[in-house]
């Protein structure tokens, strides 16, 4: 299993509440595929309140992907979006809960809070 990809989900579940998902309820499943087969990882988002485990019941939306491009994607080498586009992921189920769900997919590394790039813009200047 990745480093990454365990390292993502246990700091998901250490948030305990998530803002950006306070209108959003149902769970979603990560099917993580890879050479000796399918990491399953759960995400339950009740109004905000998220919990992680491994494994689950019925899921509301269904990310597919590899375990490679979940990792890049973590990495910030890729982009989620992007990578739906390429087919690279795909989901079934509830589209508005995994598209929510993006949100909390790490930014790239270069990237910058809209504020913190104005306020280095207003100091150079």
């Amino acid at each position: 299993m990745s480093n990454l990809t365990t390292s993502f989900f246990q700091s998901l579940a250490r948030r305990g509440h998530e803002t950006l998902l306070e209108d959003a309820t149902g769970t979603i499943r990560f099917d993580l595929t890879h050479e000796q087969g399918v990491d399953r990882w759960f995400v339950a988002i009740e109004r905000g309140n998220i919990r992680v485990s491994r494994d689950g019941g019925k899921a509301d939306s269904v990310f597919h992907v590899s375990r490679a491009t979940f990792d890049r994607i973590l990495a910030g080498q890729s982009q989620m979006y992007p990578a739906w586009l390429r087919n690279e992921v795909t989901t079934e189920g509830d589209q508005r809960l995994a598209r929510l769900f993006v949100r909390l997919m790490p930014a790239p590394p270069e990237a910058h809070h809209p504020r913190d790039f104005g306020r280095e813009r207003r100091r150079a200047a």
